[in-house]
């Protein structure tokens, strides 16, 4: 990997705010048509939310791989990238943008970095994230070693007995997968119905049924039973009032993270939100020369999903060529006949 460091100025093709899947797969891309890029992340480490927050997290829809850990997924996404020789500005955040007279663009980070670009392209995920947090009093005592927002390794769970609050995709996933490795596992949502993928649900279902997980719905978390150490116990309410203790010394809260464009939002990019409006073809933004993909991006009928993220890095490359090689005519080739550089 080709680390950058602090208090350089760099000039290329393109700069890539977000080193997650989608803005590695965009490296690939952008480099299949002789485009090459500088990567900027704020973590310390490539691999966005897969590397952050579930390392050994299993992804199901990724085409060709039935199940690829997240970990494994941005290693693969690294080596598939390594060919076109990326720059990576890691544990920098870019606070300043400007056009300038020649047309490119000059990105600066907080770290004094100076990045001049023809096109830039923001893969930022879900901008500078981090979890949301149930309101418990006296949570942050137990942060990082009995409440946890992401997994870091399964096997911090063996033989443990566990509560799994939320109703998405994680929540589901990781019952799942945990149910392998856990002692006794409860899941707490405030409804019976999940916002996950109905095969995982269903997954979840059979191992309730076979008595692995016990599902404690409909009800909400409400307090956390320890001593400030260490957690003996999780309170939960339903919808009426009525309490119950739940016996567990861990708790593995999964509502989500709470997205913040952090200075993107100064940029005069035309926001919904938390979110870039694009236009869907080409994936540039209301300013030109910007581009954005994944899920800091939206138009109408949005799919937040990896695999869309990966063709919306294809789409991107393809509009920022123009940019790139504006005189040159483009004559497509498919990979299988046209390889990739050695």
């Amino acid at each position: 990997m080709d680390m950058m460091h602090s208090n350089t100025e760099i000039t290329n093709d393109v700069a890539i705010i977000g080193g997650g899947p989608i803005g590695l797969f965009a490296v690939f891309e952008l480099g299949m048509l002789k485009i090459k890029a500088t990567v900027i992340d704020t973590l310390p480490a490539v691999g966005g939310q897969c590397t952050a927050l579930y390392p050994e997290k299993p992804i199901y829809d990724i085409p060709a791989y039935p199940a690829i850990d997240a970990q494994d997924l941005i290693k693969n996404l690294e080596n598939q990238a390594a060919p076109f020789s990326p720059q990576y500005m890691l544990g920098e955040q870019v606070v300043k943008v400007q056009k300038q007279a020649s047309g490119n663009w000059k990105l600066e980070t907080n770290k004094g970095t100076s990045i001049t670009a023809k096109a830039i392209l923001i893969a930022a995920g879900c901008g500078a994230f981090g979890p949301n947090r149930p309101p418990l009093d006296g949570i942050e005592k137990y942060e990082n070693t009995h409440v946890h927002y992401m997994v870091r390794a399964r096997e911090d769970f063996r033989g443990k007995n566990i509560v799994i609050a939320g109703g998405g995709d994680s929540a589901v996933d990781w019952a799942v997968s945990l149910a392998e490795v856990a002692a006794k596992i409860y899941v707490v949502h405030r409804r019976d119905k999940f916002r996950a993928a109905p095969d995982m649900v269903d997954k979840m279902q059979a191992l309730a049924a076979s008595g692995k997980i016990e599902m404690v719905v409909p009800y909400q978390l409400d307090g956390l039973v320890g001593d400030g150490k260490a957690l003996s116990a999780i309170t939960v309410k339903d919808m009426d009032g009525a309490s119950r203790t739940l016996d567990a010394q861990h708790l593995l809260a999964f509502f989500g993270l709470s997205m913040e464009l952090g200075p993107i939002a100064e940029w005069g990019l035309n926001l919904n939100g938390s979110h870039i409006a694009v236009e869907r073809g080409t994936m540039q933004t209301n300013v030109q020369g910007i581009f954005a993909i994944g899920d800091i991006a939206t138009y109408e009928h949005k799919l937040k999903l990896i695999l869309c993220g990966f063709a919306e890095a294809a789409h991107a490359a393809h509009a920022i060529r123009d940019i790139v090689y504006p005189d040159t005519a483009y004559h497509f080739e498919y990979s299988t006949s046209k390889g990739v550089a050695a």
